[in-house]
Order: structure tokens, then sequence, then C-alpha cells
């Protein structure tokens, strides 16, 4: 008897291949038959695909989902929007191991996830039990109760922190302390970890504002580091660094190849920002995978294939914060900071910095004119929200940014700010399109779980199918779901997952292919403690099975918890780089 048929639906089965009608049944949490199935076979629960296209679950090969499954084991909106694989634990930020004899460091680690994360801190606070010490702990807290499929990263300021306390910032480890983080990604990826990941990002701070743990790293360090977890099946590294914003100075393109050379396994970066102004950016930061391939190593850069909505605000802590110069700025005490703001020489200041080569990919933020009023709150806005800031400029005959600071001000800075893409342009989508060929560019880097109240990239999966679909069509629908599934599920090894085929775990979407896309990026107060995040529909589609149970049915989740714990060796086998 099957679990579930679904009858006469085109199958999109993550190999690339043409798409055919078939009937698909699922037994046992796995995919039982792809083919014909008589309508007197058994089945407990059957449903007409004809018109609806089937394809596996989406894999999102970056994200921050380690605090939010324990208040949402649905990883909302990732799984609405077809995606039943997560990879947690990057950018060296997890919330284990922890050292049970400093119970003060877990309040560290929710003041740096909510800093450096854009977490909420009361729901981090609320929503999580912190109950765990070790790594192997935190996964079996997470074990039986998740409604995804979930694999992790150990963060290297995890590491620092547990085997070096305070002095993990600032400080170098003692050859007896480095032994000790050793031994302590050893029990994790023994637990199952996937990996290990590290940041050397100049962006990234701590709750108290200084550089976070990992960014104090020598390379010595992260090679010893990078070693072990080649000593252990089915294991990755994942790596940021400040070039990773922009373009990579020789000496970081030399240690991402030398972290996965002596791993002997893939090395994935964060994120590849395609622009066909900057034409320049795409060839420099592919040259680290060039370079890694020579020295026995591979890299991999994922990249997102949607502008992704992202709001602004100078009020809170954002993108703005990072341009060079800016922070100290708007991190002044409320009415200190509107009188900077409103100061000509300061916002001259404020605009050489952004425009200038330091500031990286973050250059195309300063263009102030094309920023769209979001939400307002005062009578002197009203009326404004949804306008674009150089069209009321000009009625008011000021400068756009001078005019985007009174705006703001007049709300006590609370405004909401959406900036208009820059690379919204064909030359940089016919870029993408041939830098989504490359055999080391993965689609991915939604950031998902993190930046709450400040970006959506979940959804990107549905709109880049409803793209392909139905607008610009850079690639096939096949191509399109091979990219969303079998690539990032071989890049991490996942033992049956990425495909519809028989034996493999039943990991499915049922989607209609005209309707298929996401809905607006809106703000919701759904967290704990009635914290907001940016949450969008997704539209089209019908359901979402993780192992054979169904957790989606037209955008509302289930109640199920299928998901399960994915640990390196039994979830996931070597990709070797030899």
């Amino acid at each position: 008897m099957f679990d579930h048929v679904i009858a006469g639906v085109t199958v999109v089965d993550g190999t690339g291949g043409p798409a055919f009608v078939a009937d698909v049944g699922t037994r046992g949490g796995r995919i039982a038959r792809i083919g014909t199935i008589g309508a007197d076979e058994e089945s407990r629960s059957r449903e007409d695909g004809t018109g609806l296209m089937l394809a596996p679950g989406f894999v999102d090969p970056h994200t921050h989902y380690d605090a939010q499954l324990f208040w949402d084991p649905y990883a909302t909106p990732s799984l609405n929007h077809g995606v039943t694989t997560v990879a947690a634990g990057n950018c060296g930020f997890t919330l284990a191991p922890l050292n049970p004899d400093r119970p003060e460091d877990a309040d560290y680690t929710r003041r740096m996830m909510s800093k450096v994360e854009g977490m909420s801190l009361v729901a981090l606070e609320e929503g999580a039990p912190w109950n765990w010490h070790g790594f192997g702990e935190y996964l079996d807290a997470l074990e039986g109760r998740i409604a995804v499929n979930a694999g992790f990263m150990v963060g290297h300021c995890a590491l620092r922190r547990y085997v070096m306390g305070a002095d993990a910032v600032g400080g170098q480890p003692s050859d007896e302390q480095l032994d000790q983080m050793l031994r302590l990604l050893h029990a994790a990826m023994d637990a199952g970890a996937w990996g290990f990941s590290t940041t050397q990002s100049s962006t990234h701070t701590d709750g108290d504002g200084q550089p976070v743990a990992s960014r104090h790293a020598r390379p010595a360090e992260l090679l010893a580091l990078a070693r072990a977890v080649g000593e252990h099946e089915g294991t990755q590294i994942e790596a940021i660094t400040a070039g990773c914003l922009d373009q990579f100075s020789d000496a970081e393109i030399d240690l991402f190849a030398e972290l996965s050379a002596v791993a002997g396994r893939p090395l994935n970066w964060n994120v590849l920002t395609v622009d066909a102004a900057v034409p320049e950016r795409v060839p420099r930061q592919l040259y680290a995978s060039e370079r890694a391939r020579k020295a026995g190593g591979r890299v991999v850069a994922l990249t997102m294939p949607i502008l992704t909505p992202m709001n602004m605000s100078l009020g809170t802590f954002c993108a703005l914060n990072l341009i060079p110069g800016w922070g100290p700025i708007l991190a002044l005490p409320l009415p200190e900071r509107i009188a900077r703001l409103r100061d000509p020489e300061v916002r001259a200041e404020m605009l050489r910095r952004a425009d200038s080569k330091e500031a990286g990919v973050f250059r195309r933020l300063a263009r102030f004119g094309r920023y769209v009023i979001g939400d307002t709150y005062s009578d002197a806005n009203r009326g404004l929200s949804g306008r674009v800031v150089e069209d009321i400029a000009a009625e008011r005959g000021q400068d756009p940014f001078a005019c985007l600071v009174e705006i703001c001000a007049a709300d006590r800075l609370r405004t909401v700010l959406w900036p208009m893409p820059t690379d919204n342009d064909p030359a940089s989508w016919a870029l993408r399109a041939e830098t989504w060929r490359h055999e080391d560019v993965l689609l991915g880097g939604s950031d998902a779980g993190a930046h709450l109240d400040r970006m959506c990239g979940a959804p990107y999966t549905t709109r880049f199918l409803g793209d392909c679909l139905r607008g610009r069509r850079l690639v096939g629908v096949e191509q399109a779901v091979k990219m969303l599934t079998d690539d990032p599920a071989r890049l991490f090894g996942l033992r049956e997952r990425g495909r519809i085929e028989a034996g493999f775990h039943a990991d499915l979407v049922l989607f209609d292919p005209e309707r298929i896309d996401a809905g607006q990026a809106t703000l919701v107060h759904d967290l704990p403690g009635d914290s907001p995040r940016l949450d969008a529909r997704a539209l089209g589609v019908r359901a979402v099975w993780v192992n054979g149970v169904e957790a989606i049915r037209d955008d509302a989740v289930s109640g199920a918890v299928p998901g399960r714990v994915l640990r390196s060796g039994r979830d996931t086998r070597t990709v070797s780089t030899r």
C-alpha cells in the first residue's frame, strides 16, 4: 500500500532532464514508485496532479535558523516556499557549544547573534531553551521536533568562546587552548556537525561592538581547524571574509584555497554579488575557485537568483551602519544622531565615504534618490509612503539625502526605507545567467532566519521559479529545479535527497506553474515578545512533503514535524576535492 499517490503530475526530477508526466507514490517516507499507479492499487490518500508540477524539496545552503527552529519548527517562510532542507550554523555563529562553567556565555551569545545576525534579542531569550552545553546536546534538543530537515556547521566563534572566554575577543590561543578547540570541533562532528564555519569579515561585531572572536584568529589556527574537518566523513567548510562583499584580496584567495585543500573538502562562501556596472567583480571572485582547484581544493560561491527585498532605517541597525564611517554616527543617541545627520558637512562626508572604493558593495546603498518611503509615523510624513525620494526632493528643492534625512527626522528615525536596486538592468541579468553556468557557483545565500526585520531572502526559490516560467526565462524550469535541489544536495553530499528517484527520501514540492511566485514582503509581529520580521506568502505552492509527510498545504502548516536533524556521515557522504 502506498501512503500517498500524486496522479498524472508533471515530474521535474532534479536531474535537469526533460519533465515528464507520471504517477508518483510514496511509502514509509520514501519515493516508492514513479510511473503508472493504477486506480485499483491501494493508497491511504491520492490526489490529481494534472496541470501541476512536482519537484524535489528545495535545499537552502545558507541559513541561520539555529534559534528560530525552537519557536518555529516549520522554518517559515522557507518551508512555505518549498525548502525542505536547510544548512545552518553559518558564518562562524552557532548557539553551541557553551561552557558549563560560564553560564554568562549564553547571554554573550544571544547579544552577539542579535547584533551580527539581526535576530530579536527578546525572541532569543524567550524562544529557545538554552539547556545544552555540548554541540551534540544542541542537536539533540532539536531532534524530533522540527518540520524541515536541518544540518548544522559548528561556529568558530563558539569554539573560541568556550575555550578562551572573554579572551576569545582580541586574544590568541595557547597550544593547549588550540588543542582544546580541536577536541571540541571533533566532538561536534562526531555528534553530526556538518563541518566548520568561520568569519573574518570586518562587518561582523558582537553585542559589545567588538570584532567577533573568529576575526582574531590567525591562519595557523584556521588551517588546524580545517585539517580536523578532513578527518570526518560528510563534512564541509563555510567561510566569510571582508572581500566576500566586493572583491577578494590575494591573501583571502590564498586562505580559502588552503583551507579547502588541507581539509580535502569543499568550502563555500556567501555571497557573490553580480552587477554589470562592476564587470571586474565576478572574474576576481571566481579566481578563488580557480586557485583552489590548482591547490587541490574546491571553493564554491553562493549567489542569489533574485533581488532580495531589503529595507533600511536610520533608527535601527541595518546595512547602512556597515558603510565606512557611518556606524559611529548611526550609533549615537537619538537626539545627537538627528543633529549630526542634519549637519550639511556631516552629510557631505557620509556621502563621500559611501561612494568611496572602501565602501565596496555598499556603494549601491548611496543612491538615496532611488529610495522608496515605506511606513511613516508622523503627520508631517502623511501621504509619503510608496513615493520615491527623488520626486519628493524635487518638489521640495532639496538634495535627495537631505530630503531623506528630514523625512526620517520627522518620524524620529523610525521611517522604513526601501532602496531600489541599482542592478536590475538587462546587462546585470544577462551576467547573472552566465555566472550561474560556472561549475563553482551555486544558488543560495538567503540568510533565512537572520536580519528578520530588514530582509526577506527565504522566498528566493518560488520567486526564481516564477521568473523562469513566466518572467525573464533565463533558464528552463528543469535546469532551475536542478539548481535548487540536486546541485546543493550534491555539494553537501546529502544521501538520497535532491532528486525524485525511487528509493530517495520523499521531500517533494507540488506547485502550479502558472502561479508559482512569492508575494510582497510585509512586516509581521509573530516572534516571541511580539518582535517583528519580514514575511512573504508563497503563491502557487499546492503542497510540500518532508520525508513523505505533508507539512504544507496551500501555504498553511499542517502541524506535523517530520523533519530530521541531518548528521554528517550518517546523512551526508564525503564530497572530496582530491
